[in-house]
């Protein structure tokens, strides 16, 4: 069982949490840009958080399903249909063979994910199903999905199949649950992000550090997976310096010799030498990850303890999300 892409959209890839423990070889971590959105189709399609999902952007592919399959689909709303019918996101859906998935106009955010029950039957590389593209390695063959690709999938997991019985209808059957939005993270056009001070704050300018607070940064039509590069006012430091390469992560706000920010993404290299002037808190990468180029974002200071009581939070909250859904599979 599977499903094949009859049109493979902007980018469509394999993507899951990441790849970790590799980075001191050089191999970077990748996965999901919308970390939560992965998370939280697995657990709707009864699966694990980590299994590998569909993700895609913006302008998204036109699927037919082999078989009978459970799925999910969360993140951005890119206007998905059903035999050409809308259908709900953010639910399980039972989804009949031959059926066709297909996307419209997004309506918000760029980032959508597919998982179906079982997962699909992709072999892990180091640990993880992430597609990393210029490398060519993970997902499906290492690359996007294109036209005619065939992707096996495993069989529903008892969750998944137990939801079988209770959807029976006609081309497809949707959950009449849904988890509550206060779970989900604050997808907002433009938002407002949470930071941290970097470690190379204090060597910028003062007037850099005072307008990386009161600007607003669009977010440029060059920005991919690898980085989000922000155009506005240009942030200098208050001397030169050179820097020796060091850690960087999904988050760190690098400035270039050019003064134009780059927001680093889930694609990002394992070292940077550029000074590091933020750190996004890790609760607000999912919004980030859903920011469509040409619009804007700006920054809000939290301390460090703040970062991580968000992120306890958060984790306290998916714990309880993932226990309610489980018990609905099993009603």
């Amino acid at each position: 069982m599977g499903l094949e892409t009859l049109k493979p959209g902007m980018l469509t890839t394999l993507q899951d949490k990441g790849r970790y423990g590799h980075q001191r070889e050089g191999i970077i971590t990748s996965g999901a840009m919308d970390t939560f959105a992965c998370r939280v189709a697995n657990m709707l399609a009864g699966n694990a958080d980590d299994e590998a999902v569909l993700e895609i952007t913006l302008v998204g592919p036109t699927i037919r399903f082999t078989e009978d399959q459970l799925i999910a689909l969360t993140g951005a709303d890119l206007s998905p249909e059903l035999n050409g019918e809308r259908v709900a996101m953010w639910r399980p859906l039972l989804v009949k063979k031959e059926s066709i998935l297909s996307f419209g106009a997004p309506v918000s955010g760029c980032r959508a994910y597919l998982a179906v029950s079982g997962g699909f039957a992709i072999p892990k590389l180091m640990g993880s199903y992430a597609t990393y593209l210029q490398a060519g390695i993970g997902g499906y063959k290492g690359r996007a999905l294109q036209a005619r690709d065939l992707i096996p999938c495993n069989s529903p997991t008892p969750a998944g199949i137990a939801l079988f019985p209770q959807m029976a209808g006609a081309d497809y059957a949707a959950a009449s649950w849904t988890p509550d939005p206060q779970f989900y993270p604050n997808y907002t056009s433009n938002p407002t992000l949470r930071v941290i001070k970097g470690p190379e704050y204090e060597l910028f300018s003062g007037n850099s550090q005072e307008q990386i607070w009161t600007e607003r940064f669009q977010v440029s039509a060059q920005s991919d997976r690898m980085g989000y590069r922000l155009q506005g006012v240009s942030l200098y430091l208050s001397e030169e310096a050179e820097l020796i390469s060091t850690a960087v992560t999904f988050g760190t706000v690098q400035v270039p010799p050019d003064g134009n920010p780059i927001v680093l993404m889930a694609d990002h290299q394992t070292t940077g030498g550029y000074p590091r002037i933020l750190q996004v808190v890790r609760v607000d990468l999912p919004i980030l990850a859903q920011v469509v180029p040409g619009q804007t974002i700006t920054f809000e200071e939290v301390s460090l303890e703040e970062a991580q009581q968000l992120y306890i939070r958060r984790e306290q909250n998916l714990t309880q999300l993932a226990r309610a859904i489980q018990l609905k599979h099993n009603l």
